[in-house]
């Protein structure tokens, strides 16, 4: 079984695009889907609506998307062509509570594709992919822990230039590929290419 995860540095910049375009770009790849959200505190995990309680069944919810046109990601990631898709929701930090699950849906996967950057800490995978937009300035503490194992970086028309963000070095990601987004088209064949020749000797697909 092939890994991939998809992260990247802030919200809305193409992440869920991303795996969504992955997932219709390799069907034979049969993946399993997960979206990983991590709310802040006072905000209930099993709805995302803010909310006082402290119970055990609302630090995580894990739920599996059966129709791909309810308009929440992970419906985007079946509409695809994914085989199963998760939506893992949890309070900020409690991510390692939803990891047995997690791990056991894994198990009964062919291949997956996860949309997080925190997965890292508990997860090796085949190939992990990060999302940057030069010209938004926030960035993720789990972004930038995380950014140089970044197996490549995926960036509007290819290009870092000068970005915006703040206490970012760019030599965290020096020597990594830098493949282009070309919205709407997130994923080009150049990084199908990319990510085929990372996984493919698993599942005997050419580059």
């Amino acid at each position: 079984m092939a890994i991939v995860v998809v992260g990247g540095h802030s919200r809305n910049i193409g992440k869920t695009s991303v795996v969504a375009g992955l997932i219709a770009a390799l069907p034979e790849m049969h993946w399993t889907a997960f979206k990983i959200t991590q709310f802040g505190h006072g905000v209930c995990s099993a709805n995302g609506e803010p909310c006082d309680c402290e119970t055990a069944d609302h630090t995580i919810a894990v739920s599996e998307e059966r129709q791909g046109a309810t308009g929440t990601d992970s419906a985007r990631y079946l509409a695809a062509g994914a085989v199963r898709s998760f939506w893992v929701r949890t309070r900020q930090g409690n991510l390692a509570e939803a990891m047995p699950r997690i791990r056991k849906e894994l198990e009964r996967a062919e291949n997956a594709v996860i949309e997080s950057n925190s997965i890292l800490r508990f997860l090796r995978p085949d190939i992990y992919l990060s999302v940057l937009d030069p010209t938004v300035e926030d960035f993720k503490d789990s972004a930038r822990l995380y950014l140089d194992r970044a197996d490549a970086v995926l960036v509007p028309e290819g290009v870092l230039g000068r970005p915006e963000w703040k206490g970012v070095s760019l030599k965290l990601v020096e020597g990594t590929p830098v493949l282009a987004m070309r919205p709407p088209v997130y994923v080009t064949e150049e990084v199908v290419r990319f990510v085929a020749a990372q996984v493919g000797s698993r599942q005997g697909l050419q580059p």
